[in-house]
Protein backbone atom coordinates (compact mmCIF):
# COMPACT_ATOMS: atom_id res chain seq x y z
CA UNK A 1 0.00 0.00 0.00
CA UNK A 2 1.24 3.34 -0.96
CA UNK A 3 1.79 6.20 1.01
CA UNK A 4 0.74 9.98 0.31
CA UNK A 5 2.54 12.99 -0.26
CA UNK A 6 0.79 16.50 -1.04
CA UNK A 7 3.09 18.82 -2.56
CA UNK A 8 1.38 22.30 -3.07
CA UNK A 9 4.57 24.82 -4.31
CA UNK A 10 4.58 26.88 -7.15
CA UNK A 11 7.52 26.72 -8.93
CA UNK A 12 8.41 22.60 -10.04
CA UNK A 13 9.24 21.80 -13.18
CA UNK A 14 8.52 18.57 -14.97
CA UNK A 15 11.63 17.89 -14.39
CA UNK A 16 11.56 18.52 -10.86
CA UNK A 17 8.06 16.33 -10.30
CA UNK A 18 9.78 13.28 -12.15
CA UNK A 19 13.10 13.40 -9.93
CA UNK A 20 10.20 14.00 -6.55
CA UNK A 21 8.55 10.75 -8.68
CA UNK A 22 11.21 8.87 -8.87
CA UNK A 23 12.71 9.19 -5.53
CA UNK A 24 8.89 8.81 -3.84
CA UNK A 25 8.25 5.01 -5.70
CA UNK A 26 12.09 3.87 -4.99
CA UNK A 27 10.45 4.32 -1.13
CA UNK A 28 6.90 3.10 -1.72
CA UNK A 29 5.67 6.73 -1.28
CA UNK A 30 2.95 8.36 -3.93
CA UNK A 31 3.09 12.23 -4.44
CA UNK A 32 0.17 13.99 -5.33
CA UNK A 33 1.38 17.80 -6.84
CA UNK A 34 -1.00 20.97 -6.75
CA UNK A 35 -0.23 24.49 -7.76
CA UNK A 36 -1.41 27.45 -5.92
CA UNK A 37 -4.65 27.96 -7.16
CA UNK A 38 -5.87 24.65 -5.99
CA UNK A 39 -5.51 24.98 -2.19
CA UNK A 40 -9.20 23.26 -1.86
CA UNK A 41 -7.48 20.48 -3.89
CA UNK A 42 -4.45 20.39 -2.06
CA UNK A 43 -6.71 20.46 1.55
CA UNK A 44 -8.28 17.63 0.40
CA UNK A 45 -5.47 15.54 -0.37
CA UNK A 46 -3.78 16.30 2.54
CA UNK A 47 -6.20 14.71 4.87
CA UNK A 48 -4.76 11.06 3.72
CA UNK A 49 -0.94 12.02 3.38
CA UNK A 50 1.74 11.70 6.02
CA UNK A 51 3.94 14.24 3.98
CA UNK A 52 3.51 17.87 3.18
CA UNK A 53 5.93 20.02 0.74
CA UNK A 54 4.72 23.17 0.78
CA UNK A 55 4.90 26.65 2.20
CA UNK A 56 1.58 27.40 3.20
CA UNK A 57 0.47 28.06 7.10
CA UNK A 58 -2.94 27.59 5.72
CA UNK A 59 -2.49 24.53 4.45
CA UNK A 60 -0.66 22.73 7.56
CA UNK A 61 -3.27 23.83 9.38
CA UNK A 62 -5.80 22.49 7.55
CA UNK A 63 -3.52 18.83 7.99
CA UNK A 64 -4.92 15.97 10.43
CA UNK A 65 -2.91 14.92 13.38
CA UNK A 66 -2.48 12.01 11.01
CA UNK A 67 0.73 14.09 9.27
CA UNK A 68 3.63 12.75 10.12
CA UNK A 69 6.31 15.52 8.36
CA UNK A 70 6.45 19.16 7.17
CA UNK A 71 8.80 20.17 5.05
CA UNK A 72 9.03 24.24 4.32
CA UNK A 73 10.42 24.80 0.80
CA UNK A 74 11.31 28.21 2.28
CA UNK A 75 14.30 28.59 4.75
CA UNK A 76 12.83 30.80 6.85
CA UNK A 77 10.32 28.42 9.16
CA UNK A 78 9.67 30.87 11.98
CA UNK A 79 5.93 31.09 10.67
CA UNK A 80 5.83 27.46 12.01
CA UNK A 81 7.54 27.83 15.19
CA UNK A 82 4.68 29.54 17.00
CA UNK A 83 3.18 27.33 19.76
CA UNK A 84 -0.22 28.30 18.45
CA UNK A 85 -1.57 25.32 17.05
CA UNK A 86 -0.62 25.65 13.88
CA UNK A 87 0.31 21.97 14.01
CA UNK A 88 -2.48 19.03 14.63
CA UNK A 89 0.04 16.73 15.42
CA UNK A 90 2.74 17.80 18.21
CA UNK A 91 4.86 15.50 17.01
CA UNK A 92 5.02 16.28 13.43
CA UNK A 93 8.60 16.60 11.91
CA UNK A 94 8.94 19.91 10.62
CA UNK A 95 12.06 20.65 8.26
CA UNK A 96 13.37 23.74 5.88
CA UNK A 97 15.16 24.46 3.05
CA UNK A 98 17.50 26.23 4.71
CA UNK A 99 21.06 25.18 2.56
CA UNK A 100 19.40 25.90 -0.48
CA UNK A 101 19.31 29.49 -0.43
CA UNK A 102 23.19 30.37 -0.33
CA UNK A 103 23.82 31.10 -3.95
CA UNK A 104 21.42 33.45 -4.50
CA UNK A 105 21.40 35.66 -1.55
CA UNK A 106 25.04 35.84 -1.29
CA UNK A 107 24.93 37.27 -5.22
CA UNK A 108 22.19 39.57 -4.13
CA UNK A 109 24.66 40.75 -0.80
CA UNK A 110 27.39 40.95 -3.61
CA UNK A 111 25.03 43.67 -5.59
CA UNK A 112 24.09 45.45 -3.23
CA UNK A 113 27.41 45.93 -1.09
CA UNK A 114 29.10 47.28 -4.90
CA UNK A 115 25.99 49.07 -5.52
CA UNK A 116 26.66 51.28 -2.34
CA UNK A 117 30.33 51.62 -2.42
CA UNK A 118 30.18 52.50 -6.02
CA UNK A 119 27.64 54.83 -5.10
CA UNK A 120 24.91 53.75 -7.37
CA UNK A 121 21.67 55.93 -5.03
CA UNK A 122 23.49 58.54 -5.21
CA UNK A 123 24.11 58.10 -9.33
CA UNK A 124 20.64 56.92 -9.90
CA UNK A 125 19.60 60.52 -8.65
CA UNK A 126 22.42 62.16 -10.91
CA UNK A 127 20.92 60.24 -13.98
CA UNK A 128 16.93 61.11 -13.11
CA UNK A 129 17.93 64.81 -13.34
CA UNK A 130 19.65 63.94 -17.00
CA UNK A 131 22.94 65.02 -14.96
CA UNK A 132 26.61 64.22 -15.74
CA UNK A 133 28.29 64.30 -12.61
CA UNK A 134 30.75 61.56 -12.07
CA UNK A 135 32.99 62.34 -8.97
CA UNK A 136 31.68 60.66 -5.99
CA UNK A 137 34.64 58.85 -4.04
CA UNK A 138 33.90 55.32 -4.54
CA UNK A 139 35.48 52.27 -2.01
CA UNK A 140 36.17 48.74 -2.58
CA UNK A 141 35.39 45.76 -0.91
CA UNK A 142 39.32 44.83 -1.13
CA UNK A 143 40.51 46.14 2.48
CA UNK A 144 37.31 46.78 3.61
CA UNK A 145 35.82 45.01 7.16
CA UNK A 146 33.19 42.80 6.93
CA UNK A 147 30.64 42.03 9.90
CA UNK A 148 28.13 39.15 9.03
CA UNK A 149 25.64 38.93 11.76
CA UNK A 150 24.55 35.32 11.08
CA UNK A 151 26.96 32.49 9.64
CA UNK A 152 24.69 29.65 8.29
CA UNK A 153 24.61 28.86 4.72
CA UNK A 154 23.70 32.84 3.34
CA UNK A 155 26.27 33.51 5.97
CA UNK A 156 29.27 31.94 5.22
CA UNK A 157 28.52 31.83 1.25
CA UNK A 158 28.91 35.25 1.02
CA UNK A 159 32.48 35.22 3.33
CA UNK A 160 34.01 33.39 1.00
CA UNK A 161 32.96 35.43 -2.09
CA UNK A 162 34.48 38.51 -0.27
CA UNK A 163 37.35 36.60 0.49
CA UNK A 164 38.16 36.27 -3.44
CA UNK A 165 37.39 39.37 -3.72
CA UNK A 166 40.26 40.53 -1.33
CA UNK A 167 37.97 41.92 1.89
CA UNK A 168 40.59 42.62 4.95
CA UNK A 169 38.56 40.51 7.78
CA UNK A 170 35.49 38.83 8.06
CA UNK A 171 33.95 39.02 11.53
CA UNK A 172 31.36 36.42 11.91
CA UNK A 173 28.70 36.81 15.01
CA UNK A 174 26.73 33.90 16.19
CA UNK A 175 24.86 32.44 18.81
CA UNK A 176 27.16 30.26 19.71
CA UNK A 177 30.53 31.70 18.48
CA UNK A 178 31.68 28.66 17.08
CA UNK A 179 33.51 29.19 13.96
CA UNK A 180 31.59 27.08 10.86
CA UNK A 181 34.38 27.62 8.65
CA UNK A 182 37.81 28.63 8.03
CA UNK A 183 36.73 31.83 6.05
CA UNK A 184 35.91 33.89 8.52
CA UNK A 185 39.22 35.31 10.51
CA UNK A 186 36.78 35.27 13.39
CA UNK A 187 33.91 34.51 15.06
CA UNK A 188 32.29 35.71 18.31
CA UNK A 189 29.28 35.45 20.12
CA UNK A 190 26.01 37.66 19.55
CA UNK A 191 26.56 38.82 23.64
CA UNK A 192 29.95 40.78 21.93
CA UNK A 193 28.08 42.22 19.05
CA UNK A 194 29.23 45.49 20.59
CA UNK A 195 32.59 45.18 20.62
CA UNK A 196 32.50 44.39 16.88
CA UNK A 197 30.31 46.96 15.21
CA UNK A 198 32.88 49.75 15.77
CA UNK A 199 34.93 48.51 13.24
CA UNK A 200 32.54 46.86 10.99
CA UNK A 201 32.63 48.75 7.23
CA UNK A 202 29.73 47.08 6.09
CA UNK A 203 27.67 44.95 9.04
CA UNK A 204 25.65 42.18 6.51
CA UNK A 205 22.41 40.55 8.66
CA UNK A 206 21.24 37.35 7.17
CA UNK A 207 19.34 36.59 10.97
CA UNK A 208 16.15 33.84 11.17
CA UNK A 209 13.25 35.77 13.07
CA UNK A 210 13.58 34.75 17.13
CA UNK A 211 12.63 36.39 19.93
CA UNK A 212 16.83 36.99 20.67
CA UNK A 213 16.68 38.65 16.88
CA UNK A 214 14.05 41.01 17.35
CA UNK A 215 15.00 44.25 17.35
CA UNK A 216 18.81 43.27 17.58
CA UNK A 217 19.72 46.15 15.73
CA UNK A 218 19.27 49.09 17.86
CA UNK A 219 19.55 52.81 18.20
CA UNK A 220 22.10 52.23 20.57
CA UNK A 221 23.72 50.02 17.72
CA UNK A 222 23.37 51.77 15.43
CA UNK A 223 25.56 54.70 17.13
CA UNK A 224 27.92 52.42 17.36
CA UNK A 225 28.65 51.57 13.51
CA UNK A 226 31.31 54.21 12.45
CA UNK A 227 30.27 56.83 10.33
CA UNK A 228 31.08 55.45 6.84
CA UNK A 229 29.30 52.28 8.14
CA UNK A 230 27.18 50.58 5.64
CA UNK A 231 23.94 47.89 7.17
CA UNK A 232 22.53 45.08 4.29
CA UNK A 233 20.05 43.10 5.44
CA UNK A 234 18.28 39.68 4.02
CA UNK A 235 17.03 38.05 6.89
CA UNK A 236 13.96 39.76 9.09
CA UNK A 237 12.59 43.61 8.91
CA UNK A 238 12.16 42.54 12.91
CA UNK A 239 15.53 42.72 13.47
CA UNK A 240 16.17 46.06 13.17
CA UNK A 241 14.81 49.34 14.76
CA UNK A 242 13.92 50.63 11.20
CA UNK A 243 13.09 54.30 12.61
CA UNK A 244 16.38 54.46 13.94
CA UNK A 245 17.68 53.04 10.72
CA UNK A 246 15.56 55.92 8.76
CA UNK A 247 17.06 58.62 11.12
CA UNK A 248 20.72 57.49 11.01
CA UNK A 249 20.34 57.30 7.04
CA UNK A 250 18.66 61.26 6.33
CA UNK A 251 21.37 62.20 9.04
CA UNK A 252 24.15 60.65 7.69
CA UNK A 253 24.92 59.11 10.56
CA UNK A 254 25.79 56.04 8.66
CA UNK A 255 26.88 55.95 4.78
CA UNK A 256 24.38 53.65 3.59
CA UNK A 257 21.83 50.55 4.13
CA UNK A 258 20.38 47.94 1.58
CA UNK A 259 17.38 46.27 2.63
CA UNK A 260 15.33 43.24 0.74
CA UNK A 261 13.16 42.95 4.37
CA UNK A 262 11.39 45.86 6.28
CA UNK A 263 8.33 46.07 8.36
CA UNK A 264 5.89 45.90 7.46
CA UNK A 265 5.53 43.90 3.79
CA UNK A 266 4.65 45.31 1.35
CA UNK A 267 5.93 48.28 2.44
CA UNK A 268 3.03 51.07 2.16
CA UNK A 269 3.43 53.53 -0.42
CA UNK A 270 3.75 56.61 1.98
CA UNK A 271 6.57 54.82 4.33
CA UNK A 272 8.98 57.21 5.36
CA UNK A 273 12.04 54.17 3.96
CA UNK A 274 10.98 54.82 0.51
CA UNK A 275 12.45 58.36 1.11
CA UNK A 276 15.62 57.61 3.37
CA UNK A 277 18.98 58.21 1.97
CA UNK A 278 21.14 56.56 0.41
CA UNK A 279 18.80 53.08 0.60
CA UNK A 280 19.01 50.40 -1.89
CA UNK A 281 15.11 49.35 -1.62
CA UNK A 282 14.39 45.19 -2.59
CA UNK A 283 11.01 44.23 -2.43
CA UNK A 284 12.01 40.61 -0.41
CA UNK A 285 13.76 39.28 -3.68
CA UNK A 286 16.90 38.05 -2.34
CA UNK A 287 15.86 34.61 -2.21
CA UNK A 288 12.69 34.10 -4.44
CA UNK A 289 12.29 30.94 -6.17
CA UNK A 290 13.46 32.52 -9.53
CA UNK A 291 17.03 31.42 -9.92
CA UNK A 292 16.84 27.55 -10.83
CA UNK A 293 19.40 26.21 -8.77
CA UNK A 294 17.91 27.27 -6.11
CA UNK A 295 14.46 25.38 -6.61
CA UNK A 296 17.11 22.34 -7.85
CA UNK A 297 18.54 22.37 -4.64
CA UNK A 298 15.30 22.66 -2.58
CA UNK A 299 13.75 19.68 -4.30
CA UNK A 300 17.32 17.45 -4.08
CA UNK A 301 17.41 18.07 -0.60
CA UNK A 302 13.17 17.17 0.03
CA UNK A 303 14.04 14.21 -1.76
CA UNK A 304 17.25 13.01 -0.08
CA UNK A 305 15.33 13.70 3.24
CA UNK A 306 12.42 11.52 2.00
CA UNK A 307 15.09 8.73 1.26
CA UNK A 308 16.33 9.04 5.13
CA UNK A 309 12.52 9.34 6.48
CA UNK A 310 11.48 5.81 4.73
CA UNK A 311 14.67 4.59 6.19
CA UNK A 312 13.74 5.72 9.54
CA UNK A 313 16.59 7.53 9.56
CA UNK A 314 17.09 11.41 11.17
CA UNK A 315 16.26 13.89 8.60
CA UNK A 316 19.15 16.15 7.29
CA UNK A 317 17.27 19.63 7.68
CA UNK A 318 15.71 19.56 11.27
CA UNK A 319 13.82 22.75 12.41
CA UNK A 320 14.42 23.09 16.31
CA UNK A 321 11.06 24.74 16.62
CA UNK A 322 12.21 26.14 20.62
CA UNK A 323 14.94 28.27 18.53
CA UNK A 324 12.84 28.61 15.74
CA UNK A 325 15.27 27.48 12.72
Amino acid sequence: MSRDICIYLEFLTDAHKQTIRAAAQAVGFTPHFFTLDQFDEARACVQHCEVLFAHSPELLRAAPASLQWYCCSFAGADPYCKNDGIFANPNCLLTNSAGAYGVTISEHLLMVTIMLMRRMPEYAQVVQRRGWSNQLRVRSIRGSHFTLLGTGDIGTTFARKLRALGAASITGVNRSGRCPDEVYDRVVPISDLDTVLPDAHVLVMSLPSTPETVGILSRARLELLPRDAFVINVGRGSAIDQDALIEALNTERIAGAALDVMMPEPLPEDHPLWDAKNLVLTPHVAGNMSLGYTCDKTVDMFCEDLARYAAGEPLAHMVDRTRGY
